[in-house]
């Protein structure tokens, strides 16, 4: 079992940019393809990225690509998501999520382990 911790979320105005964090405790982090989703007020959670165990492999939304990044660090146990060029339609909570089968997923049910979420506000 692993647990996740969001941090790094706030207020920040269009154009801006802010790191997230998710640290993660237990099993040993590398075991796990990990993503990153996030649901705006009154919608459904979507997938925002996804990165392989190594790294190696990165996975993103159209709508955040060439402004999002997504990265980790096996060695403290915490993956990333660097996001810069912030729009208001951005604003939502934040989720990092652990999968332990095989392959990297876009899909929310195939992720075994969730944080609690961040919130991201983007104001325009």
């Amino acid at each position: 079992q692993v647990q996740l911790v969001e941090s790094g979320g706030g207020l920040v105005q269009a154009g801006g940019s802010l790191r997230l964090s998710c640290a993660a405790s237990g099993r040993t982090f590398s075991s796990y393809r990990m993503g990153w989703f996030r649901q705006a007020p009154g919608k459904e959670r979507e997938f925002v990225a996804a990165i392989s165990r190594s790294g190696d492999y990165k996975y993103y939304a159209d709508s955040v690509k060439g402004r999002f990044t997504i990265s980790r660090d096996n060695a403290k146990n915490t993956m990333y998501l660097q996001m810069n060029s912030l729009k208001p339609e951005d604003t939502a909570v934040y989720y990092c999520a652990a999968r332990i089968s095989y392959g990297s997923s876009l899909l929310e049910d195939d992720y075994d382990y969730w944080g609690q979420g961040t919130q991201v506000t983007v104001s325009s």
